[in-house]
């Protein structure tokens, strides 16, 4: 997440949607205060890419689709986030004071950045846990393979699974699909210092 915009102290939601239409830049928004996205690397963008279209391939015959970065999701009606990846079952749903914010996700992929790992870790999946359709949450590291899955058991408790081998299948339970490792990483180039 980025730094507030200060030229302006509070935004309301009109004024966000706003700012966001007149200027071509996503911004986070929570309770007034804009905060605008940083870019990504050519590996964030290649495993963002190759994440939406595996998960394309395994919801071909769900009644669930798959958004990229583009979605913008609502937690709760004045809280709005910006997720890699994520996947809506059924309609979209959205709150009056933003038709542009999906409020329903089942499940949010992010691909995490040395500037953003701790927040996409601590606060970002804090604040999605209080999305009620919310049940798995996705984390795939850029430098090496390691993707960790969250997956909402009960109202306190989320089951950690970790795949760091290309020849693993990454278990999603809350589509009830497996995606290929290696997939998930193709074209990917790892910094030889960092690679497992």
């Amino acid at each position: 997440m980025g730094l507030p915009e200060h030229n302006h102290q509070f935004y309301t939601i009109a004024e966000y949607l706003e700012l966001e239409r007149q200027t071509g830049v996503k911004f986070e928004y929570e309770d007034g205060e804009v905060f605008a996205m940083a870019g990504g690397t050519a590996n964030h963008s290649r495993i963002s890419t190759n994440v939406t279209g595996e998960l394309r391939q395994v919801l071909k015959r769900k009644l669930c689709n798959e958004y990229n970065s583009d979605l913008k999701i609502a937690i709760g009606e004045e809280k709005y986030r910006y997720a890699d990846a994520s996947v809506i079952c059924g309609p979209v749903e959205y709150y009056d004071e933003n038709p542009e914010a999906a409020k329903n996700p089942l499940l949010i992929v992010e691909v995490l950045s040395e500037s953003s790992e701790s927040y996409d870790r601590g606060e970002k999946f804090k604040k999605y846990r209080q999305i009620p359709t919310f049940r798995e949450y996705v984390l795939i590291e850029q430098r090496f393979p390691l993707v960790e899955v969250f997956f909402k058991i009960d109202e306190k408790t989320w089951q950690y699974r970790v795949y760091e081998q290309l020849d693993q299948m990454v278990q999603l339970n809350s589509i009830e699909a497996e995606i290929p490792l290696a997939e998930l990483y193709s074209g990917v180039i790892f910094n030889e210092q960092t690679s497992n």
